[in-house]
């Protein structure tokens, strides 16, 4: 008998064991698209949203132009940059000697992490590398251009970091462009036709491994990919690593720009070219980058009123962006001293006053059957489901001045309410039959509103509440873009230590 039960006891300490390691054993991710593009995209990220860009570098000095600068000046020879640099500098001043005046000596990284806060954000990406090459970290790998030995004299990534981390609930993710303008590894690589990678192996792959280890941003939005495939820069071996054994695995997103063969086909979530947004739905998480002034993604110090988003535009972005269901991420750029410019803050803080509100119908929720209204065509529906119960989200751009809406796509029931987000009671309602309902708004108050801008009107107990949606919903047409292949082999420029 003894022999007996020690034999059940061995049995069931070796199925424990194989239960225990099936359940413990971690999905494994091949350095291979097939393998990574199945690797679930972290919830956090469709359930947030909203995003914030920040855009700031040597760049941020000149602010004039874009934060092409130095390349529209230097290699396509722009006329009002070359008029620039005729009027205010010396004819022997070249790029390199912004970076001493890059001092960011008002920079604030509590204050930017509070007015982050108020945007009513998830996350936020900075640029932690933009093409012209300088870090805005002190990196190993990139000597004499990085913001420690020259400029701010201050790992610029790691105080924003520690300020988001210890004053927000929002994720941090770092910008990294892939390659560099002007440095010499990489324009060697492209003379040989993108068949050595030297530049890949001492200055790109050490930089993302460096960034992901120091910081543990859980986006790595990649971008510079454009003049070369995802083989040339290693980047399905690097992803690999990055969902396996970085530390920030189970966390982190990435977005499509890992070589000129993967946008808008491979990557944690689409974004596929700036400014990007479909005019249907798309079969994968998308996200919609765009920048308030509309001109530039750094700080252009000749901004007028007329180059900014308005809140009501920016707001009528965001909602559109995400009744497709899609995220946006929102680009300020910062002056060179550091300062948020007042007009930006304040978008930023009216984004987060209108979200306080009307959060509940952006937050964790998807799309609906129908995206806009078949009526009342400027209306854009987003959804939410909890347990077997849908709310559905009627956004209106305006408050209708008739005293009523009405609204083609839904279907009442029996047990159908109908509110304004942020305001107490139910709203009357007539059903329309088979389809639509005219909303009966009351008499409010101005003072009694819930918000200034874009109203929400919340829908519950829909007879067609549940979503769905066939194939002809999605785009046919979508394709990976073929990004530029040639680029305009620049002139080296002197680059001296500073």
């Amino acid at each position: 008998m003894k022999q007996v039960l020690d034999k059940m006891k061995l049995v069931l300490l070796l199925l424990c064991l194989v239960l225990h390691s099936a359940v413990s054993t971690p999905t494994r991710y091949e350095p291979n698209w097939e393998s990574l593009d199945a690797r679930p995209l972290p919830e956090w990220y469709d359930d947030g949203k909203i995003g914030i860009f920040i855009h700031w570098g040597v760049f941020s000095v000149p602010a004039y132009g874009s934060e092409w600068f130095w390349f529209q000046w230097l290699d396509e020879k722009r006329w009002y940059l070359q008029d620039f640099m005729k009027d205010n500098y010396a004819p022997s001043f070249t790029y390199q000697d912004f970076a001493p005046m890059f001092h960011a000596e008002f920079y604030d990284p509590d204050h930017w992490a509070d007015v982050l806060q108020a945007s009513g954000a998830s996350h936020v990406v900075f640029v932690a590398k933009h093409h012209e090459g300088y870090t805005n970290w002190p990196s190993k790998f990139s000597f004499s251009w990085n913001s420690e030995d020259v400029g701010p004299k201050k790992d610029l990534v790691g105080l924003l970091a520690d300020a988001v981390r210890a004053k927000t609930n929002l994720k941090f993710g770092l910008y990294h462009s892939m390659f560099e303008w002007y440095h010499p590894l990489f324009l060697q690589d492209q003379a040989n036709g993108f068949k050595t990678q030297d530049f890949v192996q001492a200055k790109t792959m050490p930089e993302l491994y460096e960034l992901v280890n120091k910081y543990k941003p859980e986006i790595v939005w990649s971008d510079g990919e454009w003049l070369a495939t995802d083989q040339y820069w290693n980047s399905t071996e690097f992803i690999a690593w990055l969902y396996n054994d970085s530390p920030v695995k189970d966390t982190v997103v990435v977005n499509d720009r890992w070589g000129n063969n993967t946008r808008c086909a491979h990557g944690g979530f689409w974004n596929c070219k700036d400014h990007y947004v479909p005019s249907t739905l798309v079969p994968h998480k998308w996200e919609s980058c765009l920048t308030i002034d509309r001109k530039s993604w750094g700080y252009r110090a000749d901004t007028v009123l007329e180059d900014v988003y308005t809140i009501e535009e920016l707001i009528d972005e965001v909602i559109f962006t995400i009744s497709l269901g899609g995220n946006i991420l929102i680009n300020i750029g910062p002056t060179s001293r550091g300062e948020i410019p007042p007009v930006f803050e304040e978008r930023l803080r009216q984004l987060g006053k209108w979200l306080k509100v009307n959060g509940e119908a952006i937050y964790k929720t998807h799309v609906w059957s129908n995206q806009s209204d078949i009526v009342a065509k400027d209306v854009r529906y987003t959804a939410r489901t909890e347990g077997n119960a849908t709310t559905v989200y009627a956004i209106l751009p305006d408050w209708p001045a008739t005293g009523n809406i009405t609204l083609g796509s839904p279907i009442a029931s029996a047990s159908t309410n109908v509110s304004l987000v942020g305001y107490p009671g139910n709203f009357q309602y007539t059903s329309l039959g088979s389809g639509g309902i005219t909303v009966t708004l009351p008499p409010i108050p101005v003072s009694r509103m819930p918000c200034e801008w874009s109203y929400v009107l919340r829908l519950e107990g829909l007879q067609n509440q549940k979503t769905e949606l066939d194939e002809s919903a999605y785009s046919k047409n979508l394709q990976a873009l073929e990004m530029r292949k040639d680029f305009p082999m620049p002139k080296v420029p002197s680059f001296r230590v500073v």
